[in-house]
């Protein structure tokens, strides 16, 4: 009888090298993607989700792509395990993908679950003892196999049962992914162009950003995290904010982005970035966003501008002053 796994897939090299390997085995596999909107590797066409489609349709085996979603955003506000160097509940996120996992084995009728989690690479949760925490808290005691580093590991019911053959399982530890190189060049695995992989939770220039929306909203929503990754952030009061592009691809984003509702400025006497406001609408924010707007266009300071507002169907135009002092504008300045 062929025995079925589901493999954690992000599209980087360990995980590459583990689907690999099982296939060589004999393993069914059946992979598992998740999306999140703090990955930095994550593009429309580019990035950890198509390496993962791709790895998957060159190896033939079904993939299922999951988005992480409000249930993850809370735990990242309050992980029960803490946060690393930022704000990355990097041990409390293992365990919601691997609860997610065994679910997921259980309704496909799978047998284990497989990883590419190295021993030691990792400083937060790839040590042992965070790496037996989330063994156990996932469901998956005995049931989650890692066979990069599995010697390093008491033997799973995959081994115990003869499923796997425990001698051709590894015992790479450590931060240097060389043994993974040599690998890849041994299997044929090519093109891994996101090895390491990245999440923007740990980006020190980042965190602001998210602490802002975790202090002023009481509900989250996706969409909010979503927008974090384009152009600057303005928080303008407790539930409204200006966002304004930093370049051409950011004010396509934007324009794209805006709901029914909110206000988007720019400047109609000039080369403009433009600003969105979201949350709250109310025309003490729109002068506001629109003084903040001016200073990053090229208006001359103390000129009377003017200003084009767009909301739903409905154009109109405004003047205000270009006179709020670069200081003044970093106060309202979120990351």
């Amino acid at each position: 009888m062929q025995r079925k796994a589901i493999a954690l897939l992000s599209g980087g090299l360990d995980s590459t090298l583990a689907v690999k390997m099982m296939l060589d085995l004999g393993i069914k596999v059946e992979a598992l993607n998740f999306t999140s909107p703090f990955c930095t590797c994550t593009g429309k066409n580019s990035g950890c989700k198509s390496e993962a489609v791709r790895v998957a349709q060159e190896y033939n085996i079904p993939i299922k792509v999951l988005h992480k979603g409000l249930d993850y955003l809370e735990i990242v506000r309050s992980p029960v395990y803490g946060y690393g160097k930022g704000m990355n509940p990097c041990i409390d996120c293992r365990i919601y993908l691997l609860k997610r996992a065994k679910e997921y084995m259980v309704e496909s009728g799978a047998d284990f679950v497989i990883t590419g989690e190295v021993l030691g690479q990792r400083p937060m949760s790839q040590r042992r003892d965070t790496l037996r925490i989330i063994e156990r808290e996932s469901g998956l005691k005995g049931l989650l196999l890692r066979p990069l580093s599995a010697r390093h590991f008491e033997p799973t019911i995959p081994e115990n049962e003869g499923w796997v053959d425990r001698d051709k399982l590894l015992a790479i530890e450590g931060r240097s992914r060389k043994i993974q190189m040599e690998m890849a060049e041994d299997l044929d695995v090519k093109n891994y162009p996101c090895p390491a992989g990245g999440c923007l939770l740990t980006e020190p220039s980042f965190v602001p950003k998210i602490r802002d929306i975790f202090q002023h909203s009481e509900k989250l929503q996706q969409r909010d995290f979503k927008l974090l990754k384009t152009g600057r952030h303005f928080r303008l009061g407790p539930h409204s904010k200006a966002i304004i592009g930093r370049n051409e691809v950011d004010n396509n984003q934007l324009e794209h982005s805006r709901q029914s509702g909110e206000a988007a400025l720019t400047w109609l006497d000039g080369n403009t970035p433009v600003a969105i406001i979201v949350g709250t609408q109310e025309n003490d924010f729109y002068t506001l966003g629109a003084k903040i707007l001016l200073r990053y266009a090229k208006a001359e300071p103390g000129a009377h501008c003017r200003i084009e507002l767009r909301n739903n169907d409905t154009t109109h135009t405004f003047s205000v002053i270009n006179d709020m002092e670069p200081d003044a504008v970093k106060n309202y300045l979120v990351a």
